[in-house]
């Protein structure tokens, strides 16, 4: 059974977000996910702090930010103050990952590491050990609709095997397709950010489509 469903906010429909949101909250999803970008660490410009000041005003559910910002460990207090619970951070975007990891944590927030296709475990092994969340990316990070990297595959079996070690929930970020959502949940898989290709666009509500994941 799938645990977490966070759906991605930058692809819910601004123009009436507020009933998004409560519909979203109301259809039983558990963490609002954020992505914010900054044009440098990769081409495309996001979400920002008002986003997620906005989507805090409506639900009391989790909310995490994606930090697909270089130097995140500068921003850190602005996400918090904003009302972020959870900060994921690209290991190759901050110098000092370890530090701002035990940041978050200090300041009472979940703190996550978030892994492109092209970052190796064997790079981030050490940085686990301070991972409440671990987030792969089954896509190049930046842009919705993409398909599937298929060899991200043995990266997740090994994360899989991981997390029994250093105890942290296992997400997937990237084309999660309704069947690709059953095939890693049944690997071991803890959630799933949904966008366009599970959640966002489709003619179902919000409900239903929790719901049939939640089923899957």
């Amino acid at each position: 059974m799938v645990k977490i469903l966070c759906p991605s906010m930058m692809c819910a429909d601004y123009g009436c977000l507020r009933d998004s949101i409560r519909e979203l909250d109301q259809a039983g999803v558990d963490i609002f996910h954020c992505d914010v970008m900054d044009g440098t660490f990769v081409p495309n410009i996001t979400m920002g702090t008002l986003d997620i000041k906005a989507i805090r005003r409506y639900t009391d559910k989790m909310i995490d930010c994606h930090l697909m910002i270089e130097h995140p460990g500068s921003q850190i207090d602005l996400f918090i103050e904003a009302g972020a619970d959870l900060i994921y951070i690209h290991p190759e975007a901050e110098r000092y990952v370890v530090r701002t990891l035990d940041y978050i944590k200090s300041k009472g927030k979940l703190a996550g590491l978030a892994i492109n296709p092209d970052t190796s475990i064997e790079t981030i092994s050490e940085m686990l050990y301070l991972a409440d969340y671990v987030m792969v990316m089954t896509v190049n990070p930046g842009f919705a609709g993409q398909k599937f990297i298929e060899f991200t595959m043995e990266k997740i079996k090994k994360l899989v095997e991981l997390k029994k070690k250093f105890n942290f929930t296992l997400v997937i970020d990237g084309a999660c397709s309704p069947p690709v959502i059953k095939r890693l949940s049944e690997m071991g898989c803890d959630g799933f950010v949904l966008g366009t290709s599970a959640m966002f666009g489709k003619e179902k509500s919000y409900a239903d489509i929790v719901k049939e994941l939640r089923e899957m």
